[in-house]
């Protein structure tokens, strides 16, 4: 038996890391990122929450202005953290109150590479 995420179901769970990178207009960013602010400090006292930093682009001709890489525990932890009906509320009005679209690209990664300085 495998669970949702293809692992088999006795797994042992492992950190992930999620990725959210977004397509924002550069006009909209410093009134976003006050608002993620207050919407990763609800994640931040969550079960198996580890931690989170967002990347601002230093150019504004960059497709994606800012880059979300939070680290969790396991996934089920992740999983658990996004469903709270605050924070998904939350979610959905920083995007209606955009004045341009805002689109977010998130997923949930394992690392396959990690290399440290020498």
């Amino acid at each position: 038996m495998t669970t949702e995420n293809g692992l088999p179901a006795d797994a042992p769970q492992s950190p992930v890391t999620f990725i959210n990178v977004f397509e924002i207009a550069a006009d909209e960013l410093d009134a976003f990122i006050e608002k993620w602010e207050q919407r990763a400090r609800l994640m931040r006292d969550k079960p198996g929450f580890i931690d989170s930093r967002m990347h601002r682009a230093r150019s504004t001709d960059s497709r994606f202005q800012l880059v979300n890489v939070s680290h969790w525990e396991s996934q089920e932890a992740w999983e658990t953290a996004t469903a709270d009906p605050d924070f998904a509320s939350r979610t959905r009005a920083a995007r209606e109150e955009s004045r341009q679209p805002i689109t977010p690209n998130p997923a949930v990664y394992d690392v396959v590479v990690e290399l440290t300085a020498p």
